[in-house]
């Protein structure tokens, strides 16, 4: 009895630091990997480029794949929880101003998008052993994305309900790309003064890259609902490799891998050094 009396578990705002810096780090080795085979497929060392999904389907082919798609699905749960109370419960004070409903509306996104992801991992679970390899997984999500465009053209107003989607992917590209210009990155990070320059440059090469890589996603789907035609939607990795067919493509496509890595880097940089302060609206005792 005594020895269980003994084991306290830490602070509610401990954990939750845990689960956010847990989270960072999965996104972090989601856009490593993803950048990193990205650049392999601008330089012909493999196939195709392969989005932040397709980041999981190498990672089963790996040994103890199974293992490692648990620890990689429970970090981007984690980072979903983080986002959670980031867009709901405030955490990082942003506010209820229309800048600060903006940022957690944003951050709602995200957790979406997080969401979908971890949900993807999880299912190479299900399906392990069958199609776990990323080429397969590349096919399956452009499968998924058109029977989910198709879904759309079929209610009313489809078409423009297709190209709106179309404008969201373009603007959440755009918005990735004025935030890498913008944004004071340092501000969040309580890092070494000699190391936050570089932190801060390797944010806005990674927001910067993000955001276009969201480009021509964005433009196939607009086009896809102008053409009512579901068979244009694709996804962000497929995209790209229709990018490199273009003159001087693999360069771009290598310049977007390095910014995606860089982007990785510094999902690290903020599983390390990033403030997290807990939300006003939780009881922390």
């Amino acid at each position: 009895m005594n020895a269980a009396k003994s084991v306290r578990l830490p602070p509610l705002a401990t954990l939750i630091e845990w689960a956010a810096r847990v989270g960072y780090g999965a996104r972090g080795f989601v856009y490593l990997s993803a950048g990193a085979l990205t650049l392999l497929a601008a330089t012909d060392r493999i196939g195709d480029a392969v989005g932040t999904s397709g980041a999981a389907g190498w990672l089963a082919e790996q040994p103890f794949g199974k293992v490692w798609l648990v620890l990689l699905g429970l970090g981007l749960w984690a980072f979903v929880g983080w986002r959670v109370l980031q867009a709901v419960f405030d955490a990082d004070h942003e506010g209820t101003d229309l800048k600060g409903w903006t940022t957690r509306a944003g951050q709602a996104v995200s957790g979406l998008f997080y969401g979908m992801l971890a949900s993807g991992v999880f299912e190479y679970l299900d399906e392990f052993g069958e199609a776990t390899n990323a080429s397969a997984a590349q096919a399956e999500s452009v499968a998924e994305n058109q029977e989910k465009a198709a879904m759309l053209l079929g209610m009313p107003f489809g078409e423009v309900l297709l190209i709106g989607a179309g404008l969201v992917v373009l603007g959440v590209g755009v918005g990735n790309i004025v935030r890498a210009i913008r944004d004071d990155f340092d501000d969040a990070l309580a890092c070494p003064k000699a190391f936050c320059g570089t932190a801060t440059a390797l944010a806005r090469a990674g927001y910067a890259a993000r955001g276009f890589a969201y480009l021509p996603l964005g433009v196939f789907v607009v086009l896809a609902g102008l053409h009512a035609r579901s068979g244009e939607v694709t996804t962000t990795a497929a995209a790209l490799d229709a990018l490199e067919a273009q003159p001087g493509g693999s360069w771009i496509l290598g310049l977007t891998a390095a910014g995606l890595m860089a982007f990785g880097a510094f999902a690290f940089v903020e599983a390390r050094w990033r403030r997290i302060r807990p939300p006003r609206d939780l009881s922390l005792g």
